[in-house]
């Protein structure tokens, strides 16, 4: 049975709309599952707010005196104190910022006190923060038991939100525009289970992907091991590694499950048709014969189509099932694929879309 707090669980879009609403005037503390983006929220709003100072604070590497040092000053033949503040804080740049306090959970108790009042107050030492700016904090759930701790006091300051993990099918929205592969993509939509919350998962011999904190694993599957996972498989082949070594840092990526598993997709993938001969010959390219290997070719064609070639991706793509054409057009409307007007635009997409009752208009941004 789902907790009040699992069914209003947001999503990583979700979660940084509220930092955005609210975060000038209550401070969020965001509990995730790890490896799940919560330090990309920072990117997220600041791409959203252009007029604020993204600043950045690792807790985890934090003690009391590095957040502020007393300062000795001379005035008039008066001595007095006042306290220097570091400088990732953003507390002197006088003007808007994003504060994200990463991994408040882990921080030392000392350094949690010394956030207290920028967090409920937006000032420390002589320094007030712009009324504008926003601070934000983040933190691993309490039940993967990697330390995260925040007492009862200081919880009541600040509005805690549970973001969720990603499903298999953000991930793989997000990877499209995110230069993620094609096989590590595929493989995604073939195993929604890798993205499940241990939370859902009472044995955690049932799912040999994730992380379970009752049986913790060395290597396992999250949004962030799969995108390493991804640089490896790149930088792998760029290097003319063997098969073995590959497999060998992927099992220290993903785990030994995983690894082998995504090695089948990598393998598949020498079956699908060039990216060259779809746009010099889309009638005769080759089509995959697997449903794993036409899924590749549409995600590897969302990630690098360019207008030149836009038609004939389209003359190639009606030889594929209705579910991959449709797997196409809807990656294409995800409200953030970067191509978007460069497919929409095209005369055979438009043609295609009115066809297959896709009534969407181009995007004008």
């Amino acid at each position: 049975m789902s907790t009040a707090a699992e069914v209003y669980a947001r999503s990583i879009d979700e979660t940084a709309a509220i930092i955005g609403a609210i975060g000038s005037k209550r401070t969020v503390l965001v509990q995730g599952h790890m490896g799940t983006g919560k330090s990309s929220i920072l990117k997220l709003l600041a791409k959203e707010l252009p007029t604020h100072t993204p600043c950045y604070f690792d807790c985890t590497t934090k003690d009391l005196g590095d957040i502020t040092i007393p300062k000795l000053n001379v005035l008039e033949g008066e001595d007095y104190v006042t306290y220097a503040v570091n400088e990732e804080l953003g507390m002197h740049f006088n003007k808007p910022i994003i504060l994200m306090i990463d991994e408040y959970g882990k921080s030392n108790p000392a350094v949690k006190t010394a956030l207290a009042r920028p967090m409920l107050e937006r000032s420390l030492g002589s320094y007030t923060l712009h009324p504008d700016s926003i601070v934000f904090a983040t933190t691993n759930l309490g039940a993967e038991g990697v330390g995260d701790l925040i007492p009862a006091h200081g919880r009541n300051r600040i509005t805690v939100i549970k973001m969720r993990k990603p499903n298999n099918m953000e991930f793989i929205e997000w990877g499209i525009s995110n230069e993620i592969l094609p096989e590590v993509l595929g493989w995604s939509k073939d195993n929604p289970q890798a993205f499940a919350s241990f939370e859902d998962v009472k044995d955690p011999n049932e799912n040999q992907y994730i992380y379970h904190p009752s049986a913790p694993r060395a290597s396992f599957v999250t949004p962030r091991s799969l995108e390493a996972a991804s640089d490896i498989l790149k930088s792998g082949r760029a290097a003319e590694l063997d098969e073995a070594s590959i497999t060998a840092c992927l099992m220290g990526t993903i785990g030994d499950t995983a690894a082998m598993d995504l090695m089948a997709f990598v393998k598949l993938a020498d079956q699908l048709p060039s990216l060259e001969s779809i746009k010099q010959d889309p009638h005769n390219a080759k089509v995959p014969t697997s449903a794993a290997g036409v899924c590749m070719v549409v995600y590897r064609t969302l990630a690098s189509i360019e207008k030149d070639w836009v038609t004939a991706w389209m003359e190639y793509m009606v030889r594929l099932n209705t579910e991959a054409q449709g797997m196409f057009a809807n990656g294409v409307r995800a409200p953030k694929y970067s191509k978007q007007s460069v497919v929409m635009t095209n005369r055979k997409f438009t043609e295609w879309a009115l066809q297959n009752n896709y009534m969407f208009a181009a995007d004008k941004k």
